[in-house]
């Protein structure tokens, strides 16, 4: 984009002449350089690759620029968080930005860097709703948020925090935005300071430039000059334009709420009902992406109260059927509510599939894109072997990617999962349609043993079996019956106790 498409030739003439929010411009940046020369504590950045976000970076990277070289005395971190699930255009524009950063500071001699942190393989999304069977995040329930954004780049502060002592993160966060997030700026700011007090991590501070600013305001800025390291934000608002949506803000701590109804973030979120972002980016011509909001809608559909029976197992990891306090009904008696378990397997291995053909057709377009991992692929295969409700035997991760991708080939991980083959497996099913008795329980009390073979003293191998024996091992209408007539539905408990209070005595 020529100069002569800004309303200011320069950065420079921008910041001199411009009035944002009631403040001159000029003023903005020179408090920006009071706070930064202030101290010795290092800043981090928070860069989501929104708008909000985008000005933070931008005035900071400006306000160090004109600083003399001798009092650009520390650094600052620029970090953005990416799950690994973020929309592939914003993927891209991200990317483009922190590169663009990391090669202009360098050159202008600023003490700045940009980094991308990632959440560890076994937190991200797949792994947890593949791997683990985790239901789709609902409002209720959004698992995600501290798993693939607060917890990456908490570490990222508290190793800054561990080398230096203490930290000022700047965000991009503004009191117009919400009323919650007014009153958590409100309820951590230092009394006569622009810094407040990170709500969870010790010995990082906060700092919000662009708080009283409105959305008008964070566009004037966006728009009126080059970006201060080169380039425009065309990319940027074009992508706002086309979407139609907001952002998700960088998240830090656990009371900044993570997205709002229209939004920016995950291509996967199934929290709002409609995902107008994806949506708006397929009606304005990125029809590549409408296999993504099919996908995540399927995924939306499972999350509804009246599919929740269909696509997940009615027990628990934990091998037992959980009933919760309901509401009251006509009497004023509480109800009792079932609460489901994970996805079923047949449901992970169908969906993994149908992502890993997405992926394959989206390439076969010409967008180089990954949806998922291989090494997440590597973490869901062991989370199948080893799934406490429905072990696969037949280990069927390996033969789906190569039905997908036959040519191309990865080394797995030696299968440690235990004992278990195909073919073990199809005896005890047939063992369990003769005699009545899950393959599972059968599978789960022979590893017990085999965990305690070969030790002197077999000490604990009672009470393993016993804990395997009480899962609940009928289906949901046998445990509704136990749950309301307990009393006729512990024949194993009373059998098992007998034979331990013999082996007891064998023991004295």
């Amino acid at each position: 984009m020529s100069n002569e498409q800004f309303l200011y030739s320069s950065h420079d003439d921008f910041v001199r002449e411009a009035v944002i929010a009631g403040q001159p411009l000029a003023d903005v940046i020179r408090e920006i350089q009071a706070i930064y020369k202030a101290d010795k504590r290092p800043w981090v950045v928070g860069f989501s690759g929104g708008k909000d976000s985008t000005v933070v970076l931008s005035l900071t990277y400006y306000a160090l620029k004109m600083l003399p070289v001798s009092e650009r005395h520390k650094h600052v971190y620029i970090v953005s968080s990416d799950t690994r699930v973020e929309t592939p255009v914003v993927v891209d524009m991200i990317r483009e930005a922190l590169e663009s950063v990391n090669d202009q500071a360098m050159q202008d001699q600023i003490p700045m860097t940009a980094h991308s942190v990632t959440p560890e393989t076994e937190q991200t999304f797949w792994v947890n709703l593949l791997g683990r069977g985790y239901p789709a995040p609902t409002k209720a329930f959004r698992w995600c948020t501290e798993r693939m954004k607060i917890d990456p780049i908490s570490e990222f502060i508290k190793d800054k925090v561990a080398r230096f002592g203490e930290v000022v993160v700047a965000l991009g966060s503004r009191r117009q935005e919400s009323s919650t997030r007014a009153q958590v700026i409100a309820r951590h700011r230092i009394d006569g300071s622009s810094l407040g007090r990170h709500s969870s991590l010790p010995n990082a501070y906060t700092y919000m430039p662009i708080e009283l600013w409105h959305s008008e305001d964070v566009w004037e800025y966006l728009m009126s000059a080059a970006r201060p390291w080169g380039g425009s934000n065309r990319v940027l608002f074009e992508l706002y334009k086309d979407s139609n949506a907001g952002e998700c803000p960088l998240v830090i701590d656990t009371n900044t709420p993570s997205c709002g109804n229209s939004r920016f973030g995950c291509w996967t979120c199934t929290v709002v009902t409609q995902d107008k972002a994806i949506e708006g980016l397929v009606s304005s011509g990125e029809e590549w992406m409408r296999p993504l909001l099919d996908f995540r809608n399927q995924l939306h559909a499972s999350s509804l109260p009246e599919n929740k029976t269909k696509y997940r197992n009615y027990k628990r990891r934990t091998g037992r059927v959980t009933f919760a306090r309901g509401a009251l009904d006509d009497d004023s008696e509480t109800l009792t509510k079932h609460v489901p378990g994970p996805y079923w397997m047949e449901y992970r291995k169908e969906w993994l599939k149908l992502l890993l053909e997405i992926e394959k057709g989206i390439r076969q377009s010409g967008n180089d894109i990954e949806l998922i991992g291989r090494d997440e692929l590597q973490a869901i295969r062991q989370q199948w072997l080893k799934d406490p409700n429905e072990p696969d035997w037949v280990d069927a991760l390996p033969k789906i990617y190569s039905e997908v991708y036959p040519d191309d080939a990865i080394e797995w991980v030696k299968n440690d999962a235990g004992v278990f083959t195909a073919p073990d497996a199809a005896i005890l099913q047939a063992l369990e349609a003769e005699r009545g008795v899950p393959a599972v329980l059968i599978m789960k009390l022979i590893d017990a043993e085999q965990s305690f073979s070969g030790l002197s003293r077999r000490k604990g191998i009672l009470a393993e079996l016993q804990r395997v024996l009480e899962q609940d091992w009928g289906g949901l209408d046998e445990a509704l019956e136990r749950r309301a007539a307990p009393s006729t539905h512990n024949t194993h408990k009373t059998a098992f106790d007998s034979l331990k209070a013999e082996f007891d005595g064998l023991l004295k």
